[in-house]
C-alpha cells in the first residue's frame, strides 16, 4: 500500500504540503454519485450490481444511471417505446452512411461508430433537444400568460422574428406523415390516461401543430423528433439529456449499418456511385501564366 494512503506525516519537498492534504485533495479531484467502486464491490447509484444483474433491464440502467432512480416499469415502458423509434432511419441518413463509409477505409468498427456519432450535430441529431427547449419555453409563457394558445403563438412569433425558418419537431424532407409518431402518440395519451405522465408537453406538442399548419392546405405534422421530445419533457428530461438518450438509440443503427457494411465488404466507398459525377463549377480549363525571371519570386 502506498504510505500516503496510510496517512503518514511529511512534506512533498516539490510543493512544501503536507502528504495526507496531497492525498485528500487527490481523493476530491473526481466526485461522482454514479458508481462506487471498491476490490470485490461496484454499486450503480447505490445499487449492487450483483442485484441489478438480472433483475434491471438495460432501460431501467440507462435511466437509473442519468436519472438516479430506477424508473417505474410504465415509465421505462415509454422511455424504451421513444428509443426504440430512434434506432435508425436508413443509410441516407448521414450518421449511418457515414459510419459505413468509414468501415470500407479500414477504420476499426468503434472508429466508424464514432464517425457516424460526430455528425450527429445540431442539424442532424440536435431537432429533438431543440424542440425541447421550445416546449419548456411554451410551457414557461403559458404558466406566465395563463393561455396556451397564445403561449404558442408568442413564442412561435419570437423565434421568426430571430431568424429560425424551421420549427424543430415538425414536418419531414422524406415522410408526409412520420409513421412513428401516431403510435408515440398514441401511447403518450395511454400513459396520461393511466396516470404515468401529465400530458402537459402533448398539449404543447399538439397546440405548435396547430399553430404552424394554419392556414395551410397541409398540416406540418409532428415528425419523431417532435414526439420524443414530447415523451422525454413528459418523463423529465433536460433537453440536453434528451439528444444524448437520442444519440444512445441512433448508435444501435449506426453499429449495425458498420457491422453490415464490415460483413458486405467493400474498399473505399464514397457517397455515391464512381459512375455518377459531381457537379464541377469552378473556372474553365486555363494555362499557368508565363512570369519568365520573376517565377518564383516574392516581394
Amino acid at each position: 500500500m502506498n504510505g500516503a494512503d496510510e496517512g503518514a506525516a511529511g512534506a512533498d519537498p516539490a510543493t512544501g504540503r503536507e502528504y495526507d492534504d496531497l492525498v485528500s485533495e487527490a481523493r476530491q479531484w473526481w466526485q461522482t454519485d454514479i458508481i462506487d467502486v471498491h476490490p470485490g464491490e461496484i454499486a450503480l447509484r447505490g445499487y449492487p450490481i450483483e442485484e441489478l444483474i438480472g433483475n434491471a433491464g438495460f432501460v431501467d440502467t440507462i435511466w437509473l444511471m442519468v436519472r438516479g432512480e430506477l424508473p417505474s416499469r410504465a415509465e421505462a415502458a415509454l422511455f424504451e417505446a421513444a428509443l426504440v423509434a430512434s434506432v435508425d432511419h436508413g443509410p441516407q441518413a448521414p450518421s449511418i452512411a457515414i459510419a459505413r463509409m468509414a468501415m470500407t477505409c479500414g477504420v476499426a468498427i468503434n472508429g466508424a461508430m464514432a464517425s457516424g456519432i460526430n455528425v450527429l450535430g445540431d442539424v442532424h441529431g440536435g431537432p429533438g433537444q431543440q424542440c425541447m427547449e421550445l416546449y419548456f419555453e411554451i410551457d414557461a409563457e403559458a404558466e406566465r400568460t395563463g393561455s396556451l394558445e397564445e403561449a404558442v403563438a408568442s413564442v412561435l412569433r419570437r423565434h421568426r422574428e430571430g431568424g429560425e425558418k424551421y420549427v424543430p419537431g415538425f414536418g419531414h424532407r422524406f415522410h408526409p406523415l412520420d409513421p412513428r409518431t401516431p403510435r408515440l402518440l398514441s401511447l403518450v395519451d395511454d400513459a396520461v390516461a393511466d396516470g404515468v405522465i401529465g400530458g402537459r408537453f402533448a398539449a404543447i406538442g399538439r397546440a405548435v401543430e396547430d399553430a404552424i399548419s394554419d392556414g395551410r392546405a397541409q398540416r406540418i405534422p409532428m415528425n419523431v423528433d417532435g414526439v420524443t421530445a414530447v415523451i422525454y419533457c413528459e418523463l423529465g428530461f433536460s433537453p440536453e439529456l434528451g439528444r444524448g438518450v437520442f444519440i444512445l438509440a441512433r448508435s444501435v443503427g449506426i453499429l449495425a449499418h458498420a457491422h453490415e457494411q464490415m460483413v458486405q465488404g467493400g474498399r473505399i466507398k464514397g457517397p455515391t456511385p464512381k459512375a455518377i459525377g459531381y457537379t464541377y463549377t469552378g473556372p474553365a480549363r486555363r494555362s499557368v501564366p508565363h512570369t519568365g525571371d520573376d517565377r518564383g519570386r516574392t516581394s
